[in-house]
């Protein structure tokens, strides 16, 4: 059976270089034999704002994006760079989704946790103009470490290319070309890449 992979392309906004390079990933993983799931932040219709009771069904688009996230072997996250983070609309996904009980549940005692999305891999994909040298050199690469370190690691998501790309802002056409093969050569490898079995989670009604 092909690699099952998801791809959240978490741009607020429909038309975006992030959903472009998010399609261009798909689809080279499609050809390389994945099973593929795109889902976009620009479609998905939920409160930013409200707290999540863990016992409180959540709204259709995130258990969709819940259920995308169990179901995969490996998950592409492509969204563009905002006052070094992801836009505030994408984090709130997290906030209300990724919660615990689902990505990872506290132990009674001590500060330790199970990684409740272990035997997943992760590629994210972040735009941005800051140049990516003078984000590592000058900020210290924190888009990239959030989405490596205090995303997908704490679930338990083993990071595999964790990618930036810019300065979009002065890309010439041509650029744009090689940042889209570039997402598609991720893509490809990703189809292709080893990865364990999903761990197990009990599936719901809304994940059938």
């Amino acid at each position: 059976m092909g690699k099952r992979i998801f791809v959240w392309v978490a741009h607020p906004r429909a038309g975006s270089l992030s959903e472009a390079l998010g399609e261009a990933y798909a689809a080279a993983a499609k050809d390389a034999g994945a099973t593929v799931r795109v889902q976009h932040l620009s479609q998905m219709a939920f409160d930013a704002g409200a707290m999540t009771d863990k016992n409180a069904a959540l709204e259709p688009d995130l258990e969709a994006w819940r259920a995308n996230l169990r179901w995969c072997d490996h998950v592409l996250v492509v969204h563009p760079y905002w006052w070094a983070a992801m836009p505030a609309r994408a984090k709130a996904v997290l906030d209300r989704a990724l919660t615990s009980g689902f990505g990872y549940k506290y132990h009674a005692r001590g500060l330790g946790w199970e990684k409740l999305l272990r035997g997943r891999t992760g590629d994210a994909i972040v735009t941005s103009d800051t140049p990516p040298l003078i984000d590592r050199l000058i900020y210290g690469r924190p888009g990239r470490r959030v989405i490596r370190n205090q995303v997908f690691a704490f679930c338990g998501i083993a990071p595999k290319a964790i990618v930036q790309m810019g300065p979009v802002k002065t890309a010439s056409p041509a650029r744009i070309e090689r940042y889209l093969a570039k997402a598609a050569a991720m893509g490809a490898r990703a189809a292709v890449a080893g990865v364990r079995p999903a761990a197990a989670m009990p599936l719901k009604t809304s994940d059938a």
